[in-house]
């Protein structure tokens, strides 16, 4: 493979939608990309597995495991300052290795990532996009399927509907430019359980295709730059 789209994915429980990448590269539906890594910052990631099983090297990551930060820490200047520092020491990680990629994909990383790991990556010129089951704008942050759940209950919800996205990353979590948008309608008679599955139902089809769009973007880049 001519200089393909180099990818890191990162997430931090059981990997289905790394799963679905995997799938989607060796399938050829994200043309001309390998999956250099996979790294996780929880030790019992399902996704290492996976990655084992896909032949895909992969790396255990984590704040208070790795001596970033002391475990049970709550003064909030210790707090940010540790999460600066892993940040950097990620970016650094990513920048100077044999797996520096064109594009990190967060398939369900549980960490909100700063300006010290943002920053770096924007000017090596690295794309991050990231997973989010609700729709731009709205939910930003954690339990968005289950606070548009309670608001569809309470009749609170626009038009009915949630949804899904894949957006770029910046500092204000979940408010980056949205690369694809599904929405998704809520059910009368369905409970939180059944809707989260078909929530999650859809993901692996949207990632797949918004990593496949900015996969050709990269490439299209590096085929005028040469």
């Amino acid at each position: 493979m001519a200089d393909p789209c180099r990818i890191v994915v990162m997430a931090s429980g059981n990997g289905s939608n790394f799963q679905a990448l995997i799938d989607a590269v060796a399938a050829g539906r994200i043309p001309d990309s390998k999956i250099l890594r996979l790294i996780v910052n929880r030790g019992k990631a399902y996704a290492t597995t996976r990655a084992d099983l896909a032949g895909i090297p992969w790396e255990y990551f984590n704040l208070i495991s790795h001596g970033f930060q002391e475990k049970g820490e709550k003064d909030p200047l210790r707090v940010q300052e540790s999460r600066d520092k892993y940040d950097a020491a990620l970016a650094e990680k990513l920048l100077q290795g044999d797996f520096r990629p064109d594009l990190v994909v967060l398939a369900g990383w549980m960490y909100v990532f700063g300006k010290h790991f943002l920053d770096p990556l924007e000017a090596a010129g690295i794309k991050i996009i990231n997973l989010h089951p609700a729709l731009p704008g709205q939910y930003d942050g954690a339990n968005a399927i289950e606070r548009a759940f309670g608001d569809f209950k309470a009749g609170k919800l626009e038009n009915g509907r949630t949804g899904i996205m894949v957006h770029y990353v910046i500092a204000q979590v979940d408010r980056g430019e949205p690369i694809l948008v599904q929405e998704i309608e809520c059910r009368e008679g369905e409970d939180l359980h059944q809707l989260e599955q078909r929530i999650h139902s859809h993901e692996h089809e949207l990632i797949v295709e918004a990593t496949a769009k900015v996969a050709g973007e990269v490439l299209a880049r590096k085929s005028k730059a040469q």
